[in-house]
């Protein structure tokens, strides 16, 4: 096991979720950081999941659903997302967003996301 890797997101290969929308993954132990490109003009996909969410604004403005709530976020911008709210995230403006998810544990759906990473965990 490796005590320390150096990444860089810039240059992992993105997933492609959608048109508009692409992602990469960093995981610790028992912690997930997903960073999301979100498109203005991008389709907008309400949902819910059982997962506390945890999301960073780094670039770009973001319109949050959250249930009832609409709230405007621009970089700097922190807000949690309690598990199994309906929400989702519209770019405003020209810019591409970047939005910055923590969940933990690690969501066993984004796993795929860090398998680059599986030299830096024993038994995994």
């Amino acid at each position: 096991m490796l005590a320390s890797t150096l990444h860089n997101w810039n240059t992992l290969d993105r997933e492609k979720v959608r048109a508009g929308v692409e992602r990469v993954g960093f995981r610790g132990e028992d912690v997930i950081c997903v960073l999301n490109w979100l498109q203005p003009g991008m389709e907008v996909r309400p949902h819910s999941h059982p997962f506390e969410q945890l999301v960073i604004i780094l670039q770009g403005k973001v319109r949050f659903h959250v249930g009832d709530e609409v709230v405007e976020a621009e970089p700097g911008s922190m807000m949690r997302i309690p598990p199994d709210i309906l929400h989702y995230a519209e770019p405003i403006g020209d810019e591409v967003a970047l939005n910055l998810d923590v969940f933990s544990p690690i969501r066993e759906d984004y796993r795929h996301l860090v398998e680059y990473q599986s030299s830096e965990f024993e038994g995994e």
